[in-house]
């Protein structure tokens, strides 16, 4: 059995997606549903069952039998909106209950693949898995930089294998239940949808108008990151999941427009409340995914967005 924390969420059901191509159907989807649109990213898939967040801790918790029958955790559950300010509740979802499936994982032997962010690196623009470059901007970035460090301190004693991936900016289907915190991406092709107009911010921290730069990662792309490390079983450690290419907000919006044949961009203001708290420029330092054998070519914007939309109308 494999299990799917966030399975019904936007990386977590495409993994469920995948692990279906592949022919497996015995997954577990853990989530909460208390968002009840995100069924839609699983009402497709083949699996297993469906537990409660809640429900699947306390059964980790009472059943060590439970653990004979589970293949790989994929833990991708979180509460991932940076907005979010409640230090209590970001740490009580993303690290105290990060901690109790990782002591469960390694009590039982199990591989232990989990979601880290490249929020860890706050407005650094070096972007390598050491320390050094890691100062949150948000408690959404702090609350995975706490959960990073304390599996450093884990994996030098650890008898089976331990994966933090830190994903940049994630891109692709089955984000409609993320609302604002959806991609740039899912955000350009409802404005499109809606007006033909799409809105970028104007020029910010040195940047010219929509060229502030992230790393703009397929969520089939990172899919795969999460599959190759489970068949590499030999392999633990916390990796930068990106391009290692970073390209503009305007190079997003003009794959769109260029998809459609129609649209064009508007420039908005910078909003007051993000000053200070916003990374203009993210780039992914993939040297150790490629020194640990990962060795799949990551899409361009131009190829992941036209994967998003499909067929050209």
């Amino acid at each position: 059995m494999i299990v799917v924390t966030g399975g019904a969420g936007f990386i977590g059901s495409n993994i469920v997606a995948e692990l279906n191509a592949k022919g497996r159907t015995d997954i577990l989807v853990v989530d909460d549903l208390t968002d009840g649109t995100k069924f839609k990213n699983i009402v497709k898939s083949q699996v297993l069952a469906y537990q409660d967040k809640e429900d699947f801790l306390a059964n980790v918790l009472s059943n060590d039998a439970f653990a004979e029958k589970i293949e790989v955790i994929f833990h991708q559950g979180a509460c991932s909106t940076t907005t979010e300010w409640d230090g209590r509740y970001m740490l009580d979802n993303n690290y105290e209950y990060s901690k109790l499936l990782l002591h469960y994982a390694l009590e039982h032997k199990i591989p232990f693949i989990y979601a880290s962010s490249a929020a860890v690196y706050g407005a650094n623009t070096t972007f390598v898995e050491e320390p050094a470059n890691e100062e949150p901007l948000n408690v959404y970035g702090y609350s995975k930089l706490l959960f990073d460090q304390y599996v450093r301190r884990i994996m030098p004693t650890a008898k089976s294998q331990i994966v933090g991936l830190r994903y940049f900016n994630v891109y692709g289907p089955h984000e409609d239940h993320k609302g604002s915190m959806a991609s740039v991406a899912s955000h350009l092709e409802e404005q499109y949808q809606n007006s033909k107009i799409l809105h970028l911010f104007e020029g910010s921290d040195g940047y010219e108008d929509g060229e502030q730069r992230r790393d703009f990662v397929y969520v089939g792309d990172a899919v795969d990151v999460n599959l190759w490390f489970w068949q590499n079983p030999q392999q633990s450690g916390i990796f930068n999941v990106g391009t290692g290419c970073s390209q503009s907000f305007n190079d997003v919006a003009n794959a769109i427009i260029n998809h459609y044949e129609a649209g064009k961009i508007q420039y908005i203001a910078f909003p007051e409340e993000l000053r200070g708290r916003y990374q203009s420029f993210t780039e992914a330092d993939v040297s150790k995914l490629r020194q640990a054998g990962f060795d799949g070519v990551f899409k361009t914007v131009e190829g992941g967005v036209a994967l998003m939309l499909g067929p050209k109308p």
